[in-house]
């Protein structure tokens, strides 16, 4: 599904629940796609509890380029790509914005203009490799509704800090949150269903 965005078109590959109690819009990492490993076992999981999921490519992405647009205007595409979303597939559906590495960033700066009633953070960039002193944090402390975090034990990137309203599972592997993708995305989809449903 193409949809309009202030920085050209993006495109959301939507994955429809029987009997729907909720959906979950993911955006890919900086340089990836929404063929991650970890997107498509959330995917798999979110809908075998009545979640439906929207993936949603970017338009740097849909446009051919590797490298990611400005912050801004992820920020404001993703905001147009949910807005059209919630008025059209996935009308009347509690919403749960989140992504992996880059797509986390701009899920947790866009929760409250997008209404989220929760952010899944895969693999949080919480500071550029090797500079702590560059953090991330205020995106994930922004954010006012429920934040499941889920990031490798030797992600490069840092890990954040528990604090209220965040639950975080620290699992095997580093960034790309490849081992155990069936169990931690299942832990994560309970989770989402609990705020959802």
């Amino acid at each position: 599904m193409r949809l309009r965005t202030p920085h050209g078109p993006a495109r959301a590959h939507l994955h429809p629940a029987d009997d729907s109690i909720g959906a979950l819009v993911l955006g890919h990492g900086a340089g990836g796609g929404v063929s991650a490993p970890d997107l498509v076992g959330m995917t798999k999981a979110a809908l075998e509890r009545g979640i439906s999921v929207a993936l949603v490519e970017q338009p740097y992405r849909v446009a051919g380029r590797r490298s990611p647009a400005p912050a801004p205007q992820l920020d404001a595409a993703w905001a147009a790509v949910v807005e059209q979303l919630a008025a059209g597939p996935l009308e009347g559906l509690a919403l749960a914005g989140g992504g992996r590495s880059s797509g986390a960033r701009v899920a947790c700066r866009t929760a409250a203009a997008t209404g989220a009633q929760a952010v899944l953070c895969l693999a949080f960039p919480v500071h550029p490799p090797g500079r702590p002193e560059k953090t991330r944090l205020d995106e994930l402390d922004g954010v006012k509704v429920p934040v499941f975090v889920v990031q490798g034990e030797s992600d490069p990137f840092g890990m954040p800090p528990k604090r209220r309203g965040r639950t975080i599972l620290v699992v095997e592997g580093n960034h790309s949150l490849r081992k155990g993708i069936a169990t931690y995305a299942a832990t994560v989809a309970d989770w989402l269903a609990a705020r959802l449903g």
